[in-house]
């Protein structure tokens, strides 16, 4: 009996261990097709195959014990499909949605108090992040909430929480201000300029993070260029500024380590503005 106990425990852990070796693999796995995806050239042939790995990615997160970089990453790939593949608004609002649930699972890992920020009111929010020293968990959910206001920008309900997922993205900044090469500012630009300064927006705020954004990327991410046209210039009303940005965009090499697939996208998005500048500044 003593022996079978034994050979028991041994057949248990060597279960632990292998389980653990297979998510050790299945993040590789993952990092490694994240890393091919944002270096590639080519944005259909990623816009195809996408789909299939966000299933997979849904499989790999079903369970309730899925660990929070996982969950997380899927919130980046579902805001990231969303917002650069997808056209038809109900589906972006629907993929937007999926991504802000997959950041509040990774984030209620951290306490209780995380699982439904939307509940909380500002001084919750502030006071949660002001005690968070984590950028990456900060950020994965003030991301995912931020890209999920700008899919739902015409319901108030979602607009009204600007200001948490804005503290959010502050916070991230506060602890390592060169944080994903300028990401979280890039994102703050967009959130303080989606709203006309009448309704709440603040679009000398949003220029001073674009332009840090673009500092802090040395000039390598296209994107931001194309967003600070499209929400502060345009907002603005500052053509001049708006055909800058976008001539700079189209004349920068797209091809960069970890930025290719985000460029490409950004200089077809660069020409689309471009090609509509003289119709929207008349």
């Amino acid at each position: 009996m003593t022996m079978f106990r034994g050979l028991l425990l041994a057949l248990l852990f060597s279960l632990a261990g292998c389980a653990s070796l297979v998510d050790r693999a299945t993040e590789n796995f993952a990092t490694q097709l994240s890393s091919a995806v944002l270096d590639h050239d080519d944005p259909e042939t990623v816009a195809q195959g996408l789909p299939a790995f966000l299933l997979t990615m849904d499989a790999m997160n079903a369970s309730p014990d899925a660990k929070a970089s996982a969950l997380c990453r899927a919130a980046d790939l579902y805001g990231a499909y969303a917002g650069s593949f997808v056209t038809e608004p109900e589906r972006i609002k629907r993929l937007a949605a999926r991504a802000f649930d997959y950041a509040q699972r990774a984030a209620c890992q951290v306490g209780p108090s995380w699982c439904d920020p939307r509940a909380l009111k500002f001084e919750e929010v502030d006071t949660l992040a002001e005690a968070n020293d984590d950028p990456e968990h900060l950020y994965c959910i003030g991301s995912a909430w931020a890209g999920y206001i700008q899919a739902n920008a015409d319901d108030w309900d979602a607009v009204a929480g600007i200001p948490k997922a804005r503290r959010l993205l502050e916070r991230v900044i506060e602890i390592d201000p060169q944080f994903a090469e300028g990401q979280p500012l890039m994102m703050l630009g967009v959130v303080n300029s989606l709203l006309p300064p009448a309704y709440g927006g603040k679009p000398d705020i949003a220029k001073d993070y674009f332009d840090q954004a673009l500092a802090t990327s040395e000039g390598n991410n296209q994107m931001v260029r194309v967003l600070y046209a499209r929400f502060y210039a345009r907002l603005v009303f500052d053509q001049a500024l708006h055909d800058k940005l976008l001539e700079e965009a189209l004349a920068a090499p797209a091809k960069a380590p970890g930025l290719t697939l985000i460029n490409v996208l950004a200089q077809r998005q660069a020409q689309a503005l471009k090609n509509t500048s003289k119709d929207y500044f008349e």
